[in-house]
Formats: structure tokens, C-alpha cells, sequence
């Protein structure tokens, strides 16, 4: 079974694209607005990014999607109970 940090991870990667795509932006743009790499933009909505996400990045992601760092970082009890069923299908 994975770590719940795991799925956090994936969580805030989820909610990074969804606000993405709710502006209509692609990953090259947010990646040109927060001055990273498209590559690390896609890790991270992924939930791939290594051993965790620097907070100055959420914050610098936040910004440039234009939402509060909170709406990245928590959860619904919904998102959540979503979230648990989809990746007990992939372990």
C-alpha cells in the first residue's frame, strides 16, 4: 500500500491540473509564469515530484494559478474518500 504522503502528493498534483485546466492554461505556460520547468510542473501534477513539494513552490504555483495555497493543500472529506478509492485500484 503507498504512504499516505504518497497520496497527498497526488492529491495537490490533481488539484494543480484541475486549476491549470480551469484557466485554460498549459503546463508550459504555468511553468513560464512560476519560472520552473514544464517537466517539473508535470512531475508534480503527476504527484512524481521527488521526496515531496517545497512549500516556496506551492506558494509560487498558487500565485501563478491565481488561488490560495489553502485550496491546494486541503481536502474535502469527499476529495478525500475519492481520492482513497481510486488508488486502492492501483495497488
Amino acid at each position: 500500500m503507498e504512504r499516505k504522503d504518497t497520496i497527498i502528493y497526488r492529491q495537490i498534483g490533481a488539484k494543480i491540473a484541475y486549476y491549470r485546466n480551469l484557466r485554460q492554461m498549459t503546463q508550459i505556460e504555468l511553468a513560464e509564469k512560476v519560472n520552473m520547468s514544464e517537466s517539473t510542473i508535470g512531475r508534480i501534477e503527476r504527484g512524481k515530484y521527488n521526496s515531496g513539494i517545497p512549500l516556496p513552490t506551492l506558494v509560487d504555483i498558487a500565485a501563478g494559478l491565481g488561488v490560495e495555497l489553502a485550496s491546494l493543500v486541503t481536502f474535502s472529506e469527499e476529495e478525500n474518500r475519492l481520492c482513497l478509492e481510486v488508488y486502492k485500484n492501483f495497488v
